[in-house]
């Protein structure tokens, strides 16, 4: 059985964003063993993804080198017969595991000197998500062939029910997605308006990062209350999901739940949410996307300017 050893990005929606990079290598490899590195905070969200084999959860620190750590973890793979590894992450450390674990093929894209680390190597261009994984699947220059298999995350019906009763939620509810980790340009100001024109009972969701900006939202706020894989039960059980572009965004979309989608700093061309029970709000500006973490110009307009009607509207429009 041919074995691959993928290196997850360290974000949930990059990982979510790559997933169909592991569907175009399944179906270019039928009987293919495809396991996954990941950080702790990723790996639930890649354990539900249908195509992973064996997922090893590293406790390697955001920034840190840990090159023991990493010595060691590479050589307890070596066994495990992998003839290729893909690295999805950009930095040199990130690619030391696979060098270590003495994998034949060892392929990702040039960043920070990894000649050596890596002996497959493409270059980087303009493609937007998920082509810019995708293009992992073909030789370097080959271009992908598209539609790419869309992502899908796992979610079991009596588990779904099992979280909702632990958390004492009813049997309909509108889960919002407040924060967003990269900073708060991506995160729209008017949840607490939009909670108090939503006709069903609100869940605010999200990580202990999100508690300052979950403040004011009338409902159950279960943020930073929840394990992920709680979280990812939760998502799975509601009518609908609002959210800016965060992990939790590309979560909703790959459990398939209708979904509004919030993008103001960030573009909806590059990583969308890939589920057409989702829609994308993006006003456009001329000063959008920035891809700033804070309003570069200080008045915020892409997201001030994106009313709570509009929110309105767009769910009406989606006749949940």
């Amino acid at each position: 059985m041919p074995r691959i050893l993928v290196v997850a990005p360290n974000w949930i929606g990059d990982a979510l964003m790559a997933q169909p990079l592991l569907g175009r290598l399944h179906e270019k490899i039928p009987d293919l063993q495809l396991d996954v590195v990941a950080p702790e905070w990723v790996a639930p969200v890649v354990r539900r993804m249908p195509e992973v084999g064996d997922v090893f959860a590293v406790p390697l620190r955001h920034g840190a080198l840990q090159l023991r750590e990493r010595w060691r973890f590479g050589r307890s793979l070596r066994g495990r017969g992998y003839r290729q590894a893909i690295v999805l992450p950009n930095t040199w450390k990130a690619a030391l595991v696979p060098f270590f674990a003495d994998i034949p093929l060892r392929s990702g894209y040039v960043g920070e000197s990894r000649y050596g680390l890596l002996n497959l190597l493409y270059k980087k261009d303009a493609a937007a998500m998920p082509l810019h994984y995708a293009r992992l699947s073909e030789p370097p220059g080959k271009q992908v062939k598209e539609p790419l298999p869309t992502p899908r995350l796992r979610a079991v019906p009596h588990e779904i029910e099992a979280t909702k009763r632990r958390f004492g939620l009813p049997a309909r509810y509108v889960a919002l997605c407040p924060g967003a980790e990269y900073g708060p340009a991506k995160r729209w100001p008017y949840f607490p308006e939009l909670s108090e024109r939503l006709p069903d009972p609100v869940v605010i969701l999200g990580s202990a990062n999100d508690v300052e900006a979950a403040a004011g939202i009338r409902g159950t706020n279960l943020v930073g209350k929840t394990t992920l894989d709680e979280a990812i039960n939760l998502l799975a059980g509601a009518a609908l999901v609002v959210s800016n572009d965060s992990g939790l965004m590309h979560i909703a979309a790959a459990l398939g739940r209708p979904q509004i989608a919030l993008f103001g700093s960030s573009s909806p061309l590059h990583t969308p949410p890939l589920s057409a029970a989702a829609r994308v709000l993006w006003l456009r500006l001329e000063c959008s996307p920035c891809f700033a973490r804070d309003c570069p110009l200080g008045h915020f307009r892409c997201m001030r300017e994106m009313t709570v009607e509009t929110v309105i509207k767009e769910i009406q429009n989606l006749g949940t």
